[in-house]
């Protein structure tokens, strides 16, 4: 090579770990083709886009009950994934498969559990209990370390924005009927938001056994 040609610029290792702007942009990139390679087929499995066998949409009330649920952080402390581990299976049951949560929007799985999981509760204790539970959890587990919710059972359902939400759940795929989202606002006059927290509360889990 003569003196006047003009160097070859190399893409060494060494060049990648001393530029820190480099570094990030490779290491996005990478991050970027994996996630989409794990991710994407997700999108087009039958496991993981359509409905287990008997699953339902949440009825009014129960979506009502869900957006309390989320509002009050429940899901800060109570997972809704069982995983398929033998002490899970034994202590939760059967372990969660992405078609029980096809009508979730955003759904509640996650890893943290400073309480147990919620995801099998649905039917495991009576109306009554989950009630007390709310209004004073010491009352039945004196270790409990979870807030009372009390003025739950004072608080009027939102039937007011329940029939919009329910439209925006029809957009995003929740098979609702013009039917059932007229008469939503309906089924709540007279619910607390206790009533509906319970009533969501006890459809957790209850289509997989």
């Amino acid at each position: 090579m003569s003196d006047n040609a003009t160097p070859v610029a190399t893409f060494s290792h060494e060049k990648i770990e001393t530029s820190n702007f480099l570094m990030i942009v490779l290491i996005l990139l990478v991050v970027a083709i994996g996630g989409l390679v794990e991710i994407v087929p997700l999108f087009f499995q039958k496991s993981t886009t359509e409905p287990v066998l008997g699953l339902k949409p949440y009825t009014a009330l129960q979506v009502a009950g869900r957006d309390i649920y989320l509002r009050e952080g429940c899901y800060n402390c109570h997972s809704q994934m069982i995983r398929p581990l033998r002490a899970e299976t034994l202590r939760y049951g059967h372990y969660s498969v992405a078609g029980e949560f096809v009508y979730d929007h955003p759904f509640q799985w996650g890893s943290k559990r400073t309480g147990p999981d919620l995801h099998r509760v649905g039917g495991k204790y009576s109306d009554e209990w989950h009630r007390i539970h709310l209004n004073n959890p010491r009352d039945l587990v004196p270790e409990s370390n979870m807030p009372a919710y009390a003025w739950l059972e004072k608080n009027p359902a939102g039937a007011a924005t329940i029939a919009a939400h329910m439209k925006a759940l029809r957009i995003v795929g929740v098979p609702y009927t013009d039917a059932e989202i007229a008469k939503a606002p309906e089924d709540l006059k007279g619910k607390t938001e206790q009533d509906a927290l319970v009533a969501y509360l006890q459809s957790l889990g209850r289509t997989l056994k």
